[in-house]
């Protein structure tokens, strides 16, 4: 007997949510003030006089500018001391000013101008001799500023720009605990509309309005769903899919929260399970229970991973990557990013730090009949993890 699953319709669903409460507020400026300091310091140790970050995750990070990065540049250069130099297209002026949350001196180009030429020039203002640049900047911008600048000495920010970004601060985890609850009450609601005959884009379409409707910040960002043998393809196949009675059903999506992301799985029956299917199922759980367990400030996140893969192998899962079996990551950091340093993988020996978040799934694949995964997120405490979202308890009543 399942719980929770059908019974409603997606026009009565989409009537009766309302948004969720206690959405949280914009972050103030000290807040990215806060981070520049953090990294200027970070800069100083690794022997940067500045760090160029472009548009993405990592501008939102540090000045609050939500730009996905285009063919034109907008960067920003930070230097150990003073002033961030914003270099932006002239015509982006009045949308950059909109947003940007910090002080600093914006240098403009036109469209026949390079912007290369900018940087370089903020560059030399600044007397910066070593360049920490941001590893998401396409290879061109470094091309270009090589030629600009041929004697600068390059060095990754990677470490610099993840020790900042891993760490969350108690507002960007309040951001992404609202993110998920609202990701979690969406999860609640598709179930509540499945029916023999429903289709994978009917429920994709509905999902997205109920993200839209429950306040996320452009509905989903993604979203997958899988039906019957379907589900043992971590990513999904080509193609729309039918629901039929005693079918598996997959749901992976999530939304956005002032840039912080959620991202949740749900695996259950539509019908009846058979023994088998409810047997991976509890493998499951238990495999992402034994990662959870296993967290605390210092172990290093290779070790998380191998907590999940020691209960699935334990049931003849694997070994490794094989499958029948666990085919990836156990899990990965998420924040402005959906997928984030780090990594709970084999080989991340980065250590746990309270404030660390993540996601937790590992899933397990039957190739060729089907795949569960179930997909909750923690981040690190002083002794131990916490939940944002509490798992999911069996098969037949994913949601209690």
């Amino acid at each position: 007997m399942t719980h929770g699953i059908g019974g409603s319709s997606a026009g009565e669903e989409l009537a009766s949510i309302k948004p969720l409460a206690g959405r949280p507020p914009t972050m103030q400026p000290s807040v990215f003030e806060e981070r520049l300091e953090r990294v200027r310091g970070l800069m100083h140790a690794a022997g940067a006089d500045a760090l160029l970050v472009g548009a993405g995750a990592n501008l939102r990070y540090f000045a609050n500018v939500g730009w996905e990065a285009t063919e034109r540049l907008v960067a920003m250069v930070v230097p150990r001391n003073g002033r961030p130099i914003i270099v932006c297209p002239t015509f982006e002026l009045s949308s950059l000013h909109a947003s940007l949350a910090i002080e600093g001196d914006i240098r403009s180009w036109q469209e026949d101008e390079s912007p290369a030429a900018l940087v370089g020039h903020a560059l030399r203002e600044v007397d910066a001799d070593t360049l920490a640049l941001d590893p998401a900047l396409p290879f061109g911008v470094f091309h270009a500023l090589r030629e600009i600048a041929p004697s600068l000495a390059v060095i990754n920010a990677t470490a610099l720009i993840d020790a900042c970004r891993s760490v969350k601060s108690s507002s960007e985890l309040t951001c992404l605990s609202y993110a998920k609850s609202l990701t979690l009450a969406v999860h609640r609601a598709a179930a509540r509309i499945l029916h023999d005959g429903i289709t994978t884009g009917e429920l994709r379409t509905f999902i997205d309005a109920m993200h839209r409707k429950m306040g996320a910040d452009g509905g989903s960002t993604f979203c997958a769903v899988q039906f019957g043998q379907a589900t043992a393809y971590p990513h999904g196949i080509p193609g729309e899919q039918t629901l039929h009675e005693n079918e598996l059903v997959l749901i992976d999506t999530g939304c956005q929260i002032l840039g912080y992301h959620s991202d949740i799985t749900r695996t259950y029956i539509f019908g009846e399970p058979s023994p088998e299917q409810r047997r991976v199922w509890d493998i499951e759980h238990e495999a992402q229970a034994a990662a959870f367990a296993a967290v605390r400030p210092g172990i290093q996140c290779e070790a998380i991973d191998r907590a999940a893969r020691d209960v699935l192998e334990r049931h003849g899962f694997g070994p490794g990557f094989v499958t029948p079996g666990l085919p990836h990551r156990t899990g990965h950091g998420i924040g402005l990013s959906i997928h984030e340093a780090p990594y709970l993988v084999p080989g991340d020996r980065t250590s746990l730090l309270p404030g660390m978040c993540f996601s937790n799934e590992p899933m397990i694949v039957v190739p060729g009949r089907f795949g569960i995964r179930l997909e909750d997120h923690f981040h690190v405490t002083e002794s131990g993890a916490a939940w944002f979202t509490q798992p999911s308890p069996s098969i037949d009543a994913p949601f209690g």
